[in-house]
Parts: C-alpha cells; sequence; structure tokens
C-alpha cells in the first residue's frame, strides 16, 4: 500500500508540474509577440552619433587609401589588337577576313615596358561585349559529362551541341564549343620568353570538376566550328586553358588568364608579340585586347574596393560635422 500511494503522489507531482511549464511557455511566446523581452535599446545620443560617424571615417580612409595605394601600385601593359590585326583589304568586311581559313591570320604587336616590371607577370586576354552571362549559354554545359565522360549519358542541357554524326560530344555544350583561340608568342630581344601556362586554373576546378580520365571526343568535328580545338590525348583536367574558360563571367568585360612570365622586365624592354587571331568577335562587335600585368597583395588592378572605402569614409567625416553645427545651433 506505500508502495502504491507513493507512485501516486509522484504521478500527481509530475500532472501539477505541466501546467506550470505550459503557463511559462505561453508567457514566453506572449512577450515575444509584444516585442517586450528585456533588450539592450542604446539611446543614441547627438555626441555619440557624432563619435561613431568620426569613428567610421577615420576607420575607413586610411584602409582606402592603402588599398588604393597598392592597385596603383600594379602595372598594366593593354593592347587592343582585333582592330589593328585585320588585312587592309579586309577593313570593310572583317566577318569575312575571319571566317576565310585560306588567309594567314598571324599578327605582330609591338609592347614597350615604361617601368619595372617584378615577376610574376600574369599575361590575360580580355573580351568585351561578349555575353557569358546570357542564361542560354550559362546552361549549355554538363559537369556531370566533364567529371565521368561517355560514362555519363544525359547530355540535354547541352544543346544544341550534345552530339554529331549521332556520336556523343565530349567536352559538350556551347560553353566549350566556344572556347578561345588566340595564342601568343613573346620574343624579349632574340630570346623567347617562356610562358608557364601551369596552374593557371582553380585547383578545386581541376582536381574535382574536371575528369583526370576524361579525354576529348567528337569534339569540333561538325560543320560549324566554334573555337578552339583540345587535344585528344590529353585529359580534361589538364586542359587548363579550356578549365578557365568554362568558368563564365558574370559581366560582358572580362579577363582571363593565359599565362604567367616568370622573369622580370625592366623599364624601356621592348616586347615582340606575334599572335594568331583566330577568335572571331567580329560577328557581334566584341573587342580582343592583350593585357599584361604584375600584382599586388590585392590581387590585381582594380580601384573601386579603395575608392568606396574612401567615398564611405569620408560621407561618415561630412556628416558628422553637418550634426556637430546642427547640435551647437540647435542644442538639445
Amino acid at each position: 500500500m506505500d508502495v502504491d500511494g507513493g507512485s501516486t503522489s509522484s504521478d500527481s507531482t509530475r500532472v501539477r508540474s505541466i501546467p506550470i511549464r505550459s503557463g511559462q511557455c505561453k508567457a514566453f511566446l506572449s512577450q515575444f509577440k509584444q516585442q517586450s523581452l528585456p533588450a539592450c535599446k542604446p539611446v543614441l545620443t547627438p555626441a555619440w552619433v557624432i563619435a561613431i560617424h568620426l569613428l567610421l571615417g577615420f576607420v575607413f580612409i586610411p584602409i582606402g587609401l592603402v588599398t588604393l595605394h597598392a592597385s596603383r601600385g600594379v602595372l598594366e601593359i593593354v593592347d587592343r589588337y582585333d582592330a589593328d590585326c585585320v588585312p587592309e583589304e579586309f577593313k570593310g568586311n572583317k566577318v569575312s577576313y575571319i571566317k576565310d581559313t585560306s588567309v594567314p591570320k598571324n599578327c605582330t604587336r609591338i609592347l614597350k615596358v615604361h617601368k619595372y616590371m617584378k615577376a610574376p607577370i600574369y599575361i590575360y586576354y580580355q573580351l568585351d561585349n561578349y555575353y557569358q552571362n546570357h542564361r542560354r549559354y550559362v546552361k549549355s554545359r554538363s559537369d556531370q559529362q566533364l567529371l565521368h565522360g561517355l560514362k555519363y549519358n544525359d547530355t540535354s542541357s547541352c544543346k544544341p551541341e550534345e552530339s554529331n554524326n549521332g556520336l556523343p560530344i565530349v567536352p559538350c555544350g556551347l560553353i566549350a564549343w566556344s572556347l578561345f583561340n588566340d595564342t601568343y608568342t613573346f620574343i624579349h630581344g632574340t630570346a623567347e620568353l617562356r610562358v608557364n601556362r601551369k596552374n593557371i586554373a582553380w585547383k578545386s576546378d581541376r582536381d574535382h570538376k574536371f575528369g583526370k580520365h576524361v579525354y576529348p571526343f567528337n569534339f569540333q568535328n561538325g560543320t560549324l566550328i566554334g573555337g578552339g580545338k583540345l587535344d585528344p590525348n590529353i585529359p580534361l583536367g589538364d586542359q587548363e586553358d579550356l578549365i578557365v574558360w568554362m568558368r563564365t563571367s558574370a559581366l560582358p568585360s572580362f579577363r582571363k588568364i593565359y599565362g604567367r612570365i616568370e622573369e622580370d622586365l625592366e623599364a624601356d624592354d621592348v616586347i615582340v608579340v606575334h599572335l594568331m587571331n583566330n577568335y572571331n568577335t567580329y560577328s557581334f562587335g566584341g573587342k580582343k585586347k592583350l593585357v599584361i600585368s604584375t600584382s599586388s597583395w590585392l590581387g590585381g588592378r582594380n580601384d573601386f574596393l579603395g575608392v568606396a572605402y574612401i567615398f564611405v569614409g569620408s560621407s561618415a567625416v561630412i556628416l558628422s560635422l553637418v550634426f556637430l553645427l546642427l547640435h551647437v545651433k540647435n542644442p538639445r
């Protein structure tokens, strides 16, 4: 009887505790819904507002100046060559020039180094008015095929470049089909500058997005050739020019890395560039540029970040001065 009585007493205790917890939960939810929970509510007095804006200005302006100085320290040589590399007889019809395979596409450009450029020196090609962000263009690829090759059969997303003569295309899609194929050779004095084209793509792309045992198959064998061809004996994971190209740009003007020059260039050095003007940008009014650039701890040259920091910091200082004048004129 004692055991039974003790059990009954314990059960009744638990039953009585349930409404108490339920009531606490309801009270908490009510406070939450009414926004009456304990909270920190700082009072922004004029002195606090002025001090915060001044602090923002004193922090942002130095950061902007340092960032802008680093960006301006990057040296660039930019040469647009698409118009100048067209022979005189084709100036009025550039599209026929680029499509005529019997016309030589070789071109020579002279670049002068104005200031000392410390290695590594990066080589980029720049395309303008080229919309890699077009919806149909971006979707025209198969990431699974790039990784697994012919083992992956569903390439419907690659239309219209998914097959040719009844055979699948590897890599399929418009992005790979339009691979950039201008080439550059650099002569410094009497010797050719060695251009390192290894490790120019993201390591994550090389290791995880392009198969080391996937080889090009039936690529650029159709009647309409888009861009460059690929070596069928080299796996996609080692064809870094393709990997760089497949990372599409969000803006119509973009640069993609071509390689690196791993020796210093002195001021007043003259670089002779022998290039093959193969890529067709004339059909859509695009521009092609060759860019040779050094780098800083922030990367390439881009003044936007430094200018943005300076602008925000200056605006904060000006606002703090305005608030200070208003507070002096009309104190609270």
